[in-house]
């Protein structure tokens, strides 16, 4: 499987889009901002909208040394070749992802319960996406509320089952959220909104790689 390296990915980035940023934008000010880790997410848009737009963002992906992944979408995954794939709980089950990319594609998961994080990592996951760690716009179907105690709870229980995979917490987090989470256990964070919302979105994914190194 394809090993994620913690210290690049303590911070991904997820896109979105807004008033003001399209995803294109969006992305391009998360790269400005020295960001290694990018998630194109486009619920609801066709492969032929995506296809474009995941071109684009790997070419710059690959003149940053980024990390590329795009959301659910496994078989264009394969077909532009970028680094990998997250699936969310509706999409593929992981284990068919993994047949399908072989072992050179990152494959992330997304998780709501220890058990959820076992099952994806006995299925062959190189990271999980564990959350929301509290209410978010950006999701329409969000399971239950995690919050700090739920993320203590999950990395407890990953120690005493020697279940070693990264935990990347994920779900209306803010900046000043940030050094609690990471105290918790778990090995990154992705961020949307607090980005995308920032008044200099660049700057402000700057400022958050620079605290996020205090944790590695």
């Amino acid at each position: 499987m394809a090993k994620i390296s913690l210290d690049r990915f303590q911070l991904q980035f997820i896109s979105h889009q807004n008033e003001k940023m399209s995803y294109l934008n969006g992305i391009r000010e998360a790269l400005a901002g020295e960001c290694k880790w990018i998630q194109l997410r486009m619920k609801g848009a066709t492969d032929e909208e995506v296809r474009p737009i995941a071109q684009k963002v790997k070419e710059w992906c690959k003149e940053q040394n980024a990390t590329f992944l795009i959301d659910d979408r496994v078989q264009l995954v394969k077909e532009l070749q970028v680094d990998g794939v997250h699936l969310g709980k509706n999409d593929m089950p992981i284990a068919e992802a993994r047949k399908i990319l072989g072992d050179d594609f990152i494959i992330g998961g997304t998780a709501n319960t220890f058990e959820d994080v076992k099952a994806h990592y006995e299925a062959g996951a190189d990271y999980i996406g564990c959350g929301p760690f509290r209410f978010t716009t950006t999701k329409e179907k969000l399971s239950p509320i995690l919050g700090l105690e739920g993320y203590r709870e999950i990395i407890q229980k990953m120690k005493a089952e020697n279940i070693d995979i990264p935990i990347v917490a994920i779900g209306g987090i803010t900046k000043e959220d940030i050094p609690d989470i990471m105290k918790t256990g778990v090995n990154g964070i992705a961020l949307s909104g607090c980005i995308l919302n920032a008044k200099d979105p660049a700057a402000e994914t700057h400022d958050i790689m620079e605290m996020m190194r205090e944790f590695r």
